[in-house]
């Protein structure tokens, strides 16, 4: 019996390291490694060429310590995006965010505004700043929302709410959101669970083939289903793509990303 209880526990210690190590870190808390940033013109109110890719001369993306722990400060001082080099599929994103203290033009009016983009593909600026991909809304207020940038569609569970504008109602009949259509491109969350800003809120992001969860704070505001975009004129399926964070108009900060395989959306998740 104490050699099948040892022969257990070797094989419980291995499912748990290789579940250790099948989760990766994006963010190694010393520098940017494994990203590349992009930032458009430095002023929006003026015409001009953008300052491209991975140049950064007033340092909009750094590394810095914010209570006590590394983090990515994105000063949100020019438009554009740090972005992992590699592509994901089929994974759950766990990430902490919070808001700093400044904020540029033209929002200064404005909330407080970023984004977490995922299945990104393409090139930067070809039809948008940003590459064509799905938006987990990061925003005073609106976190969890759903924007299509470029060329995607999906599917989303969603009613017109008084002011006519679309929300993430589940049971509800599934619509098609697509830029320049009468329904639009956004979808607005159906629960806000956002913590007062300057707190650390914390992201989860669940990806399995045409499906995304939005979840914030713990509680589930988004579901995206059919996820696929328009190649010469065709839908075809996007599911898989790099992982950009935004840079709006806002201080913002985030630390902990961390990333892992799945081989479905918890089913907790979707009830």
């Amino acid at each position: 019996m104490k050699f099948f209880a040892v022969i257990l526990i070797l094989l419980f210690a291995g499912e748990l390291k290789a579940q250790k190590k099948s989760s990766q870190a994006l963010f190694n808390g010393k520098d940017l490694s494994g990203w590349e940033t992009y930032l458009d013109r430095a002023d929006q109110n003026v015409k001009g060429s953008p300052i491209g890719l991975n140049n950064d001369p007033n340092k909009v993306f750094s590394v810095v310590t914010e209570d006590g722990k590394p983090a990515i400060r994105i000063s949100g001082e020019t438009f554009g995006a740090v972005t992992t080099v590699g592509s994901y599929e089929n994974y759950h994103l766990r990430l902490h965010f919070k808001w700093g203290t400044k904020k540029w033009p033209p929002k200064l009016n404005a909330p407080r505004d970023s984004g977490l983009l995922f299945h990104s593909n393409g090139d930067y600026g070809s039809s948008f700043l940003w590459k064509e991909s799905f938006e987990f809304q990061v925003q005073e207020g609106d976190c969890g929302d759903y924007w299509g940038v470029s060329d995607v569609l999906a599917d989303i569970e969603s009613q017109q709410n008084e002011k006519g504008k679309y929300a993430y109602h589940k049971g509800a009949p599934k619509v098609t959101f697509k830029d320049k259509t009468t329904i639009g491109r956004s979808c607005l969350k159906s629960i806000d669970n956002e913590l007062k800003s300057g707190e650390w809120n914390t992201i989860d992001l669940y990806c399995f083939g045409g499906t995304a969860v939005h979840v914030i704070n713990g509680k589930v505001n988004m579901v995206l289903t059919n996820t696929r975009h328009l190649v010469d004129g065709r839908e075809e399926p996007l599911t898989k793509g790099q992982i950009q964070l935004q840079s709006e108009g806002a201080e913002i900060f985030y630390r902990d990303l961390m990333v892992e395989p799945i081989t479905k959306i918890p089913g907790e998740l979707l009830k």
